[in-house]
């Protein structure tokens, strides 16, 4: 992205699961930003980048560990305001000159109230009805301020949970302004950027307008295959390149038979007659189905996915005259869940398809114009390239498809039983007009036999789980809270319109600690 130009909030990342939130809630107010790993942060970065402002990540270390991440010093030379948040106040302080400790009584996890002790331009908005909720997640404290600071708020466990150098524009905070369990946080990164002067340039109108140059120069003449899958990123970027290179552009649509009902024929005709694409129909149920056969293990299923997408999209390049880029929908999530954004210290969550580059023997070069992009940006530059608004709004569909709803071994039985289901219950969520509310919902067919009476008959059929979750963009989810009644006349439908199911569960788990799907 160092071709997009524009005011630049700078987060240094030390390894918090939830750092990407930081950049979404500044994206939010129009602010321009960018993650980068501590380690990669040195004085002649900071120069090039010239951060108008810099944040400072949570993260799992104890600063206490003299071989714990810290910040660059040329940062606090900069200028500019910084706020730590969570590690990223406790560093501050340990490199300012103040003392953290770790220990009996030092903890606070979860909610807590935030007492206010004098007011502060950062908390503006704050403390109008008394103390403020804040989620916490922290080990250590911070037991001595560094010279300059003065403490601004306190909590249980937290007896600096607010403070701030006025003089030189740094605050710090012990808990986590990024996440709704903080319900006041939005308000308190508006002050933020207000007070480091920014002026809200980052729109995706822009986004298009420069992302179209930044690709016709990095493609120059040459042919780009779009690796489409049909859900919302891929189409976004198929059509943003599009835009870009016209003619140029050539879609592969894969039917790795691992797709809902009838998708492949929506897809294709969507994209052949609304949008007017080269789209080429690669039928390739085989193929996939036949490597997948017998494997149970979910990152097995995934890497075998992984290798056939590159094999066929290699396949049909090498019958495209002159084509020398491979153009993807990654999303900066996908990014962040694979492996921290850039290097970073963050854990791997589980790989995904479309995320680590491409092997030499390919020959191509990745395009990838969404790959800094939130899901709901993507949505929002969709809009503004004209794609449909039904297309727009399809709940996300992942690459590897039905076989990461399907635990256990991939049959063609159950594939087609699951495909069934499904279709019934996006049936009974649109029929009760609440699709748009969901942000994701799917049935997953468990790998196990259960003891059903349908009649008169004893059966031993499939069980299933149905899984519906809202989010802003997918980093964290809540299951949607269904009525009893569509829950249960939803089950009775699928038994009764699904052979092969006979009973239906619902899956209540929030992410974290599970995962939107189920692999």
């Amino acid at each position: 992205m160092s071709q997009i130009s524009h005011e630049l909030l700078l987060i240094i990342d030390f390894g918090s699961q939830v750092t990407q939130l930081i950049a979404r809630r500044l994206r939010e107010l129009n602010v321009y930003c960018e993650i980068r790993p501590y380690q990669t942060v040195t004085a002649d970065l900071l120069k090039e980048l010239a951060p108008k402002a810099v944040i400072f990540s949570g993260g799992p270390e104890s600063v206490t560990n003299p071989d714990s991440p810290r910040a660059p010093a040329e940062v606090f030379d900069l200028g500019v305001p910084i706020l730590g948040i969570c590690y990223g106040q406790q560093v501050m302080m340990h490199q300012l000159g103040g003392e953290v400790i770790s220990g009996h009584g030092t903890a606070e996890f979860g909610r807590a109230k935030v007492t206010e002790v004098e007011p502060l331009e950062l908390l503006e908005g704050w403390f109008q009805d008394g103390p403020e909720q804040v989620w916490m997640s922290h080990g250590d404290h911070v037991s001595r301020l560094a010279p300059g600071f003065t403490v601004y708020g306190t909590s249980p466990n937290a007896p600096f949970a607010i403070t701030a150098d006025v003089e030189r524009r740094f605050f710090a905070v012990q808990f986590h302004p990024e996440v709704h369990h903080t319900p006041n946080g939005k308000v308190l990164y508006e002050n933020f950027v207000k007070l480091a002067g920014f002026k809200g340039d980052w729109t995706m109108a822009a986004y298009r307008e420069e992302m179209v140059n930044v690709i016709r120069e990095q493609v120059g003449d040459a042919k780009v295959i779009c690796a489409l899958s049909g859900g919302v990123d891929s189409s976004v970027a198929a059509a943003l390149i599009h835009e870009a290179i016209g003619e140029n552009l050539t879609c592969v649509f894969v039917d790795h038979g691992l797709l809902r009902l009838n998708e492949a024929e929506e897809v294709v005709g969507m994209f052949r007659d609304h949008m007017n694409l080269s789209v080429i129909h690669a039928q390739e149920q085989e193929l996939f189905l036949g490597e997948l056969d017998g494997v149970s293990d979910p990152e097995t299923k995934r890497k075998i996915i992984g290798r056939l997408f590159i094999d066929v999209f290699q396949k049909y390049a090498d019958q495209i005259e002159g084509a020398r880029f491979l153009a993807q929908g990654t999303l900066y999530p996908d990014v962040i869940e694979s492996v921290s954004f850039s290097g970073g210290p963050s854990h791997t969550i589980k790989s995904h398809h479309n995320v680590g580059g491409l092997p030499e023997k390919m020959g191509l070069k990745l395009v990838e114009p969404l790959r800094e992009l939130f899901k709901d940006e993507v949505r929002e530059l969709g809009r503004e390239l004209g794609l449909p608004e039904h297309f727009i709004g399809r709940h996300p569909f992942p690459g590897p498809g039905l076989a990461i709803r399907c635990p256990g071994e991939i049959t063609r039985e159950k594939l087609e039983i699951l495909r069934r289901a499904d279709a019934v219950y996006i049936d009974q969520i649109r029929k009760h007009g609440l699709y748009d509310e969901i942000w994701q919902a799917f049935v997953a067919i468990l790998p196990v036999r259960t003891v059903g009476v349908m009649g008169d008959a004893r059966s031993y059929d499939f069980a299933c789980a149905l899984r519906a979750v809202t989010s802003v963009d997918g980093m964290t989810a809540d299951y949607y809270p269904f009525s009893h009644d569509f829950l249960g006349e939803t089950a009775t439908r699928i038994i009764n319109e699904v052979k092969g199911i006979n009973r239906v569960t619902y899956d209540i788990t929030s992410k974290p600690p599970g995962t939107i799907e189920w692999e």
